[in-house]
């Protein structure tokens, strides 16, 4: 019960944290910077990676993106290095989503560990961060962070239907040599529910029609799924349950996050997707 009790306060702080930074553009951009760095922490940690090159990288890139892209989003240069990064950081995720399947363990060789720590997560907060400043038209204002808000309740419910009726109706196991508890039928009940939530999430946010939500839910439930499972074979080659403390009862702040991380520029590329049709 003490245990449960301890869980429910470090979550519904996180959960405050992020929604009440939602108010305010600084607020938000800070919060995902200070995120950004306990997560590169604790990744470093995960993939053996002492150095402290991870971080200065982080901050010129987040900081850079945040400044061309986010306070001077006329300045012409910031979209095609958008761009650029957008297909670096999916080609990089694909790898790791090919290394999650072909290998035993995903090959961490020295160069590697700096290609996953700044296209995988270093990329995945940036994304985070132009979701948020995303608008699909010209005539929209620049901060909507209703979209990313949107993404993360879809996370979120995905991760809890999933959890609920995989312990409830789950049999087949959906990767168990990576993560034992996962079944095929949590992550369809889970996709299944976060189909549903997209519904509300369209009405209630005024953000965009049914049909968009429907399509980002079902990406947010299928590279959510893989984003949790690269973590899960990180931790599981580290030899660890979770990839840090800073969350009583739920772990580390990387454990919470990797879903929308992985999914972040999946997420992006669909609204770019809809700046170009709409």
């Amino acid at each position: 019960m003490k245990e449960l009790i301890v869980r429910g306060i470090s979550g519904a702080i996180y959960v405050m944290l992020l929604i009440g930074s939602l108010y305010a553009q600084d607020a938000l951009t800070a919060l995902l910077a200070v995120f950004g760095i306990v997560s590169l922490a604790e990744l470093s940690k995960l993939i053996r990676l002492r150095s402290f090159v991870q971080y200065i990288i982080f901050l010129l890139l987040y900081s850079g993106f945040w400044y061309f892209s986010v306070k001077n989003e006329h300045v012409a240069i910031s979209d095609e290095a958008i761009k650029v990064l957008l297909v670096v950081t999916i080609f990089v995720n694909l790898i790791l989503t090919k290394d999650l399947f072909t290998s035993k363990r995903i090959p961490l060789f020295n160069s590697k560990k700096f290609i996953v720590s700044t296209f995988y997560l270093t990329s995945g907060f940036i994304f985070l961060l132009l979701i948020a400043n995303h608008a699909i038209d010209s005539t929209e204002s620049q901060f909507r962070p209703l979209l990313l808000l949107g993404g993360l309740i879809l996370v979120w419910v995905n991760d809890s239907a999933a959890y609920f009726v995989g312990k409830n109706f789950g049999k087949q196991k959906l990767f168990p040599s990576v993560s034992p508890k996962k079944t095929v039928e949590g992550f369809l009940g889970g996709l299944f529910f976060a189909c549903i939530s997209s519904y509300f999430i369209a009405t209630y946010t005024n953000t965009l029609g049914s049909t968009s939500w429907l399509i980002l839910a079902i990406i947010v439930s299928v590279f959510g799924t893989l984003g949790d499972l690269i973590e899960s074979k990180f931790k599981r080659q580290a030899g660890v349950k979770d990839s840090g403390v800073i969350m009583p009862g739920h772990g580390g702040l990387l454990d919470r996050l990797d879903s929308i991380i992985f999914a972040a520029p999946f997420i992006y590329l669909f609204l770019r997707i809809l700046s170009y049709v709409s």
